[in-house]
């Protein structure tokens, strides 16, 4: 196996985004175009990849925050042929270049391996697409009699005839080291844009007697680009199609696989139930027979076996164990830890926060910086005070412990194993064990007392 080069053009400014955001930076699927593409570029192992930047700047290169790869910079931009010229002084001068391009996200790794097996150190691969209305792609022109690729012509100067053709230019090719350096020098810009097309490589490699291999992708939309919002939409739906489409292979039960937005990794046992608008993000892992509520969002989570979420859940960067109970409207944040078979109910929130075994906070509660022990039940209400203003202090609640409706926990405070502490407390010292403990002004009774009314409004 020859080495393999890969250069990504990166430095299209995309106008027709209408963003101040350079275009390989927008968003498919949570993460930029661009990772994508450095994703698919390091599942082949290259020797290196060299990234081609112009419109933004440093901002993408400090986007992707990667050592390994190496930064060309192209200004002005004076087309594709240009683009790789930048690139020229890091490629090696045997093996192959593979070049990409950082808005076209969808490609699959085996589909450009086909491409480099096809080619090598003395053929030029192409990846060539045959679409039903090929407007505005560069059309691949073949000999009548042979079929061998002899050119690819852009639109703008295509005759009439070639415009017919159906089978257009991805851009995506495989070029032999050892022709690329010679053949960039002699481009020239003797075209209708004024550019320097890297398309014209191919016909110099037919002068040359170099062979023209052409492959294809299983699916159009591989090699489809994004230059505009309605474009990257449309991309997006195509993404998600396919990631719903490997979870029912997988046994995923989808309420509806047309709503379900994946933006990073998601990882599925056996019988995992998915409703409806659901957002994954991060590295989510669902244990065998899980259960996810609707419009609920699981962002870098690991919930195992057994646990259901139940609908508008957010749980944040945090680990449930087997057979919990979350939600309806539950607020997980990061730093949280949920043992087996605990119940975080509606309206509850909780904040790195450690949680043991069978404990249950159901109602409208907030536990904060706190390390809740066994069979706790943390009544409706409650709240650990974890800040003063200025710091952040620790609640800890002991095994067996029984926390009354509407308390506060004034931190730092420990409550005592098998203690019990009556609603509407408000405790700021450390209880006993297997204890009562109490908080309560004297209540009283006013005799006479009456209720405001609302003034009767005076007649105009």
């Amino acid at each position: 196996m020859p080495k393999l080069n890969i250069v990504i053009l990166a430095a299209g400014l995309g106008k027709r985004m209408n963003s101040a955001l350079p275009k390989v930076l927008h968003p498919l699927a949570g993460k930029p175009l661009l990772a994508h593409v450095l994703d698919t570029a390091r599942a082949l192992s290259p020797q290196r990849i060299c990234v081609v930047y112009g419109h933004g700047g440093e901002a993408v290169p400090q986007a992707m925050d990667d050592a390994t790869l190496i930064w060309a910079q192209q200004m002005p931009q004076l087309g594709t042929g240009h683009a790789l010229m930048q690139a020229l002084p890091h490629l090696d001068r045997h093996g192959t270049t593979l070049v990409l391009y950082g808005d076209v996200p969808l490609t699959h790794a085996e589909t450009l391996k086909k491409l480099i097996a096809a080619a090598g150190e003395k053929t030029l691969g192409m990846l060539t697409v045959e679409l039903p209305d090929p407007s505005g792609y560069g059309r691949v022109v073949r000999n009548s009699e042979t079929g061998k690729i002899t050119a690819i012509v852009e639109e703008k100067d295509a005759s009439q005839s070639q415009r017919e053709i159906r089978e257009i230019n991805t851009g995506i090719m495989v070029i032999p080291n050892e022709y690329l350096h010679d053949w960039l020098h002699k481009l020239e810009n003797n075209n209708a844009q004024k550019e320097y097309y890297l398309t014209d490589v191919v016909e110099m490699a037919v002068r040359d007697d170099v062979k023209v291999e052409a492959t294809q992708p299983d699916h159009a939309w591989e090699t489809v680009g994004v230059n505009s919002k309605a474009q990257l939409a449309a991309l997006e739906r195509i993404y998600q199609n396919e990631f719903a489409t490997k979870l029912l292979e997988r046994g995923v039960t989808l309420a509806d696989p047309c709503r379900i937005d994946i933006r990073g990794q998601l990882d599925c046992g056996r019988d995992v139930e998915i409703d409806i608008n659901c957002i994954f993000e991060g590295h989510v892992h669902l244990g065998d027979g899980v259960k996810v509520g609707a419009h609920s969002i699981l962002r870098n989570v690991k919930v195992a076996a057994g646990s259901a979420i139940a609908p508008f859940s957010l749980i944040d960067a945090a680990e449930i164990g087997e057979n919990c109970r979350i939600g309806p409207y539950a607020r997980i944040r990061p730093g949280t830890r949920l043992a087996d078979e605990v119940h975080i109910g509606n309206f509850v929130e909780v904040k790195n926060s450690t949680i043991a075994t069978g404990s249950k906070a159901n109602h409208l509660s907030y536990i904060g910086d706190s390390v809740v022990g066994k069979n706790v039940n943390i009544g409706a209400g409650t709240i650990t005070c974890n800040y003063d203003g200025a710091n952040k202090y620790q609640t800890i609640i002991e095994d067996n412990v029984f926390v009354g409706s509407d308390t506060q926990l004034v931190a730092p405070v420990t409550v005592a194993q098998g203690a019990t502490i009556g609603a509407g407390s408000t405790i700021t010292k450390d209880t006993p064990p297997e204890t009562l403990t109490l908080s309560r002004a004297k209540q009283i009774s006013i005799d006479g007392w009456k209720r405001p009314v609302k003034k009767a409004k005076a007649e105009k």
